[in-house]
């Protein structure tokens, strides 16, 4: 399926649940809505002709090790694949991460790791195997970019399995959507919602509907 089909059928589901939206639980703690979307944080690039955050994680790409830094430090663990050139990359970092409030939530929840797709560096998969950057793209079936990759935050009685068995959602393309789609999956995830009743395009309509009452869905 292409990326424009993709869009397109999430983008219809999301919408269609609007009049058909979950209530959600009283003690959940929800991440506040996206409501300020000028963007004011400037990624960098690197000389590998990848897009960074200041605050982008320094790894040595031994994935089960960033899994227990990321759970050390109260954070989720999620893993972006990228490329050079690549035009959704360049939006997810100039367009997504580029709100100040995106960027923050991120920053403050989540450790984040960068793979190049057709990168050469050695990594480390959650079952002790090393291979190429490219290679573990395509051990994980990897092709699109940007990939990202949510992660469970409990590897007890998964010994064994290798990363694309660990995540808690389907992989995710945050530059082929606008700001608040891909704000909104980043805490979803934090806050668990694969676990609940509340679907993300349930919780994303939600979402959307308080901002269009409040005059704020631009």
């Amino acid at each position: 399926m292409s990326r424009f089909n993709i869009f397109a059928a999430i983008s219809a589901v999301v919408f269609s649940a609007l009049m058909a939206v979950a209530p959600l639980s009283a003690e959940a703690k929800e991440a506040p809505l996206l409501t300020d979307k000028a963007p004011v944080v400037k990624p960098i690039m690197d000389e590998d002709g990848l897009y960074h955050q200041s605050w982008s994680t320094e790894s040595f790409l031994d994935l089960k090790e960033d899994f227990e830094t990321a759970k050390s430090e109260g954070k989720r663990l999620v893993v972006v694949f990228e490329q050079r050139g690549c035009i959704y990359c360049k939006r997810f970092h100039e367009k997504v991460l580029a709100i100040k409030q995106v960027n923050d939530y991120v920053r403050q929840n989540y450790l984040m790791v960068q793979i190049n797709l057709w990168g050469d560096k050695e990594v480390t998969d959650f079952d002790g195997n090393v291979m190429s950057e490219k290679a573990l793209a395509r051990r994980w079936g990897v092709i699109n970019t940007p990939t990202a990759l949510f992660f469970t935050d409990d590897l007890a009685g998964k010994e064994g399995k290798i990363g694309k068995d660990l995540t808690v959602v389907p992989a995710f393309y945050p530059g082929a959507f606008g700001p608040n789609t891909s704000y909104d999956m980043f805490a979803w995830v934090v806050e668990k919602g694969y676990e609940g009743d509340e679907p993300f395009q349930k919780y994303h309509a939600r979402r959307l509907l308080k901002l269009r009452d409040a005059g704020l869905l631009n």
